[in-house]
């Protein structure tokens, strides 16, 4: 019986995914819930399990296709007695349980059809049929981000050709770049211009068209509807953190620290979730249809982090609950996810309220826009040894700007200044934590 197996609804709203890789042939036999491929979405690459114990019979689409939610992306014999295309009956289909990225069959399935021949055919988008070469498919591909990928895809180069230079054997664009560069004219580059036409322009070279999509594309639309939808306000507050900074050095010599990395992002952390139970306005959202403010007892406190692909904001779930320690922990556990382009999809949703970290590339203080859905975004600016007012004196202290974007709608303004207070308050005195929290 052939089955096809659609692409998944990985939730978010996302309506189409690429498809990073294939790690299955046609006629390979895969077993319930073996990882078959990757597809990345707007938010993270993703890999498919298979939702069927069978035998492969057919693969849709080659990597780098863009498909959308809904389409056959492969096909499984799982009996082996069905003619080729054809359906099974709705009262026939094999029982359906969550798996990863959607429903799959029943774990308890016993098929297991017997092996075919290795080949490789692709629905044609022609008339004539198309075969892709095993090797585009095979989950061993060199090792680079999507955008890396779509640059080589653009510039003729195959990655297989290419050394990588960065992390791990990483390929980067400038490898790319590089290998594109010096290759001859005719094997992808365009041969140099006679003399006679040296003057004209090539637009081309002056210019670099990348599509809008994936990450860019959701980023940018959910940033106009909350420039648009929420009324934003922004406030500063410039702090001297430098018993924070202190506390943070004597944690990190300590034993019960020895594991985790400590920075102010992780003190910054800490002290949103005590400014938030005490003013838990900053942690609500507009219910617009039902005409409610909803206030969440709970924080999944969202990080902004840059990736190769682009922002991203996963959360930390329960963050109220968990100590300095527990903070670290989740901060590098979610950094590591993010640099590595495995957030899953889950991750990325329910956020209550953000943080972004400005600080890191320099920058003191800076207007937030919100996480769409969200009631107040905290920036972290750098963290600066300055002249600052201390015990009666000036001293060199270590100072940090807080900017606090909060939705007017949501939140008045005593609310959000004495949120950022607090938040102040913590970060330049930890022990305001006791008496705060």
């Amino acid at each position: 019986m052939i089955v096809d197996f659609k692409l998944p609804d990985l939730g978010e709203g996302l309506t189409e995914s690429e498809i990073v890789s294939w790690q299955v042939s046609v006629g390979d036999t895969v077993k319930l819930n073996q990882v078959i491929g990757e597809v990345e979405t707007a938010k993270a690459v993703v890999e498919l399990p298979s939702p069927y114990a069978g035998t492969v019979t057919a693969i849709a689409h080659a990597p780098g296709t863009v498909v959308e939610v809904g389409e056959v992306i492969i096909s499984f014999d799982v009996a082996g007695d069905a003619p080729v295309g054809d359906v099974p009956p709705v009262n026939a289909e094999p029982k359906r349980v969550p798996t990863l990225v959607g429903y799959g069959a029943d774990p308890e399935s016993t098929r297991r059809p017997a092996r075919r021949g290795r080949t490789f055919e692709a629905p044609a988008l022609s008339s004539s049929p198309v075969v892709v070469h095993t090797a585009q498919v095979q989950g061993d591909r060199p090792r680079s981000t999507p955008p890396v990928r779509k640059l080589a895809r653009d510039r003729g180069v195959d990655l297989a050709d290419v050394f990588g230079t960065g992390e791990r054997g990483l390929i980067t664009r400038e490898d790319v770049v590089g290998f594109a560069g010096g290759r001859a004219p005719g094997a992808g580059t365009a041969a140099p211009a006679p003399a006679s036409s040296m003057h004209a322009v090539d637009n081309s070279a002056r210019e670099v068209r990348t599509p809008i999509k994936g990450v860019r594309k959701l980023t940018a639309a959910a940033m106009v509807q909350s420039a648009f939808t929420a009324p934003h306000v922004t406030e500063f507050l410039t702090v001297d953190v430098t018993a924070g900074m202190e506390l943070l050095a004597r944690l990190r010599a300590s034993r019960e620290f020895a594991d985790v990395k400590l920075t102010p992002l992780t003190l910054a952390a800490k002290a949103v979730c005590i400014g938030i139970a005490r003013q838990p306005a900053l942690n609500s959202r507009w219910d617009g249809p039902n005409n409610e403010i909803v206030t969440m007892n709970y924080v999944n406190l969202g990080i902004a982090a840059a990736t190769p692909r682009g922002l991203i904001v996963p959360n930390i779930k329960n963050a109220q609950t968990l100590g300095l320690h527990g903070l670290a922990a989740a901060l590098g556990a979610l950094a590591g996810t993010a640099r590595a382009g495995k957030t899953p999809p889950a991750d990325l949703a329910g956020g209550t309220f953000s943080i972004t970290n400005i600080g890191v590339f320099g920058i003191d203080a800076g207007t937030p826009i919100l996480n769409p859905g969200e009631a107040g975004i905290l920036a972290l600016g750098a963290v600066r040894n300055t002249p600052w007012e201390h015990q009666g004196g000036i001293a060199l202290r270590q100072v940090m700007t807080l900017s606090l974007s909060f939705d007017h709608r949501l939140v008045d303004g005593e609310q959000g200044s004495r949120f950022l207070a607090d938040v102040g308050a913590v970060m330049a005195d930890p022990a305001m934590a006791l008496a705060l929290g």
